[in-house]
């Protein structure tokens, strides 16, 4: 691989002559408690071939059910994508041959999808990206195949799991921005609560199909697709090697093959899978056992009104709102849940947007990350932590005693209240004990004292300190600055 290449991309700056045209697949498994066409459980972790019935399993006779909950998510999916919604959508039977394939055939759409044309923005830095949504489609999942040297075993526990199979358009023209874009849809998914989005057990899944041409070229040359990718750093690092790997082949007068092909993330490197079907290889036919979906206008309104305010909007209004900036809004509504305990903490703290975002983002975040909890397993609520900040505002407490008040929050659950008055944190306000600690400290100090007056303006940092460390911190900090001053100059 040309190492000018490889240390342009790396720089983020582009890839000489050439341009990728990158389109992303996203297989996301919709939180359905059964199947996509019976009644057994999605459930994952269960033991080997626990999960299957005779529909999944496909036993003679056995017939297909459209689950109604998974076309729900599907349209609310499709709905949150700007997608139309079609009232009348097929399902067709893709044929090709898997172990853990059981019928011989994976029950999918086609010519006929349920939702189609919609479109996902993002930002990438500060640049709005706008990726064209092409299709979103049902579709089952297949099983799962582990292979043990000369033999290998079977487990359907995931064959027949609903799956929402999101086509973007060719419109991605970088690895960085391919990864934005999956995220911004996992981000969708879980905001809609139809998907779990677990990339670990399988829920969310990536195929990225990349080309590269020469700039200016209308036409699309081949195009390879990377299989099932579960992670976004990889998705960026598999499609950055894809692009630099074509890029040499084009260089050294080597055909691309359209093919499949898996990414190793140990090597960072793709290898070819399988050469890639045509749709015709696959011979598409509507499925006999299951008529088309029909679905009525009323069911589509019906689903739009359970729609939540989407992340990218959230944080427009969050900026406007509670005047907190651009970073802070975006960092606040990656997950549903944060950007909920967020609004909740502003109400408590009586409106104070800025202060809220500080202590979500700086305490609260640390505190979880490190005890590896989520937003909703926080021992501290969003009513202590507004009602805290609520302190803070008032002057009962103050910035650094707050600190004193969340750790505590954190180890007992306590309001904050409660806290102040079991430990007596309650700021000094009184200009007499403030005005005494700073004769104290002054007294105590004689050298500093006049070095300050001889003009080491710097000892006035050591000065404060000894008045908040013989106030135990509990001294309005303003308050000390203010007579501290006066104090020291004489005044």
């Amino acid at each position: 691989m040309s190492s000018d290449l490889e240390k342009a991309a790396t720089a983020g700056t582009s890839y000489g002559d050439y341009e990728p045209i990158i389109g992303i697949e996203i297989h996301a498994q919709l939180s359905t408690a059964s199947k996509m066409f019976c009644h057994s459980s999605t459930a994952f972790g269960h033991a080997d071939n626990e999960n299957i019935c005779e529909v999944c399993t496909a036993m003679p006779g056995a017939l297909p059910v459209i689950n109604k909950k998974a076309v729900e998510f599907s349209v609310k999916m499709g709905l949150a994508l700007g997608c139309e919604i079609r009232k009348r959508s097929v399902f067709s039977r893709k044929q090709y041959f898997y172990p853990d394939l059981p019928k011989g055939y994976q029950i999918s759409q086609f010519d006929l999808p349920l939702c189609e044309h919609g479109r996902v923005d993002f930002l990438l830095g500060t640049e709005k990206k706008s990726i064209s949504i092409t299709r979103a489609h049902m579709e089952e999942d297949a099983g799962k195949s582990t292979h043990h040297g000369e033999y290998s075993l079977i487990n359907l526990n995931r064959a027949g799991t609903p799956l929402l199979e999101i086509v973007s358009g060719p419109d991605i023209r970088g690895p960085a921005e391919a990864a934005e874009y999956a995220r911004t849809v996992h981000k969708i998914l879980r905001y809609l609560d139809v998907c779990d989005g677990n990339l670990e057990e399988g829920s969310f899944r990536c195929d990225c199909n990349v080309s590269v041409r020469k700039k200016g070229e209308k036409e699309l040359r081949t195009r390879v697709e990377i299989k099932n990718i579960n992670s976004f750093r990889f998705v960026e690092k598999a499609v950055e090697y894809e692009i630099l790997r074509q890029i040499d082949c084009y260089e050294t007068g080597e055909k691309i093959h359209q093919e499949t092909r898996l990414y190793d993330p140990d090597k960072n490197r793709t290898f070819m899978m399988r050469s890639k079907e045509e749709a015709h290889d696959y011979r598409y036919f509507p499925d006999p056992d299951l008529l088309p979906l029909e679905i009525e206008e009323s069911f589509i309104d019906a689903v739009r009104k359970t729609l939540p305010e989407l992340p990218l909007k959230r944080a427009e209004r969050f900026q406007q709102e509670y005047k907190i900036p651009e970073y802070d809004s975006l960092v606040l509504t990656q997950e549903r849940d944060l950007a909920d305990y967020y609004e909740a903490v502003v109400v408590a703290a009586g409106g104070n947007g800025k202060s809220a975002s500080n202590w979500v983002m700086t305490d609260l975040m640390r505190e979880l990350n490190e005890s590896k909890k989520t937003v909703a397993q926080s021992p501290i609520t969003a009513s202590n932590l507004g009602k805290m900040i609520a302190l803070i505002d008032k002057g009962t407490i103050s910035g650094k005693i707050a600190k004193t008040v969340f750790s505590e929050m954190w180890t007992s659950g306590k309001e904050p209240e409660v806290i102040v008055k079991e430990k007596g944190l309650v700021q000094i306000t009184d200009t007499s004990a403030i005005e005494k600690a700073i004769d104290d400290v002054i007294a105590a100090s004689p050298n500093e004292a006049a070095a300050y007056r001889g003009g080491k303006d710097k000892l006035f940092g050591f000065f404060v300190g000894q008045v908040m460390k013989a106030t135990k911190g509990q001294a309005s900090p303003d308050m000390v600055n203010q007579l501290l001053k006066k104090k020291l100059s004489g005044s």
